[in-house]
Formats: structure tokens, C-alpha cells, sequence
């Protein structure tokens, strides 16, 4: 059973046996469902230590790298799915790294916390501060988010530069969202192509 709803929404837009680059691919959770799961061939993008070795533990295939600096080393359209998940907000050069993921995959699912949830909204506007909430865990000082998108932006961010939105999930913190995401979904999972 899958614990995490964006790992969930993940892994039904992949099909069995495809080729997975997960950058940012964390201690590769997601990555070995997608192995067990899906039987993919997966090749995941770290930049953490501690976080590539739970990865070699789990069997996985991961590069030390940091995704800013690129994917040179990967031919066009060598993978079938590219996953930024809960990564792109942590990226200096976010135009570079959706156009390499881009190039080097067909499609590219990119998973995100929506700063603009209600929940944010109201301990930003009565707290007067910045907010801390289940979905940003973290303290203004201490985040590693660069990046503070939401829904709306990154969907005007696709529009601006001529992505195609193939699908996209919004997530509360029980489920899938219908009524008016940018408010009320804590995380969204779009997957995009050229």
C-alpha cells in the first residue's frame, strides 16, 4: 500500500516497464515502488550522502549529482518520465532544469507543495509570519525551499513557455481535490511534455 498521496498520483501516471529518472530522488521510496510496482527501469539523481546510501540499501541505481548543474551525460529522450518531486522548489535554475528534464525525457512529472493553500494563506495574513503547516514543515530560516509557487503560477509558468499539461492532481491532505485547488490543495502533481 501506498502511504504518500503524491507518491500515489505518481504512480498511476507511469506505465509498467518504463524508463524513470527520479531527480532529487531523496532515500529512493518512490523509486522501489516504482520497481516493485511498476517493474520500471529507474535511475535516480541525489545530491544527499546519507540519502544515496538508503538508496545502494534498497537496491536502487543513483547518481551523486546536483540537478541544477544539469544533465549532460543523458542522450535526448533517454527516459520515458523525468520526476521532480517536491525538488523543483529547491532548484536555483528552475527554466534550465524543466527544459534538460525535458530533453531527456518524453514526459515529466513534476510534484509540488502549493503555497498558496488556505491554510497558508490564513497563518501568513492573521500569524503574520511565515507560515508553518503539515506541508511546509519548515521554518522561514531552516527551509530548503528557494522557490514559493502555486498552482496558478505554475500553470501560467507551462502557458508562458508552451508546455503541454497532460495531467494534473491535486492533493489535500485526505485525498484528491475538485473545487478550486490553489486554495485548497497542500500539493499538486502535474506531468508535462514539450
Amino acid at each position: 500500500m501506498i502511504q504518500r498521496l503524491d507518491h500515489q498520483a505518481i504512480y498511476e501516471a507511469i506505465a509498467p516497464g518504463a524508463k524513470v529518472l527520479d531527480l532529487g530522488c531523496g532515500n529512493g521510496e518512490l523509486l522501489d515502488l516504482l520497481v516493485k510496482g511498476k517493474n520500471v527501469k529507474a535511475q535516480g539523481v541525489e545530491v544527499s550522502d546519507e540519502a544515496i546510501h538508503a538508496c545502494v540499501e534498497k537496491g536502487l541505481s543513483v547518481f551523486h549529482s546536483d540537478i541544477d548543474s544539469g544533465l549532460p551525460y543523458y542522450p535526448d529522450q533517454s527516459f520515458d518520465y523525468v520526476i521532480l518531486n517536491q525538488s523543483l522548489q529547491e532548484v536555483k535554475g528552475v527554466d534550465s532544469v524543466i527544459r534538460e528534464a525535458l530533453r531527456v525525457g518524453k514526459n515529466v512529472i513534476i510534484g509540488f507543495p502549493n503555497f498558496a493553500h488556505i491554510e497558508a494563506r490564513i497563518l501568513l495574513c492573521f500569524g503574520g509570519r511565515a507560515p508553518i503547516s503539515s506541508s511546509l514543515p519548515y521554518e522561514w530560516n531552516s527551509t530548503p525551499n528557494l522557490r514559493f509557487l502555486s498552482i496558478k503560477d505554475f500553470r501560467d509558468f507551462c502557458r508562458r513557455k508552451g508546455y503541454k499539461i497532460l495531467k494534473a492532481d491535486y492533493l489535500g491532505p485526505r485525498g484528491r481535490i475538485h473545487l478550486l485547488p490553489n486554495l485548497f490543495a497542500v500539493q499538486a502533481v502535474f506531468v508535462i511534455s514539450q
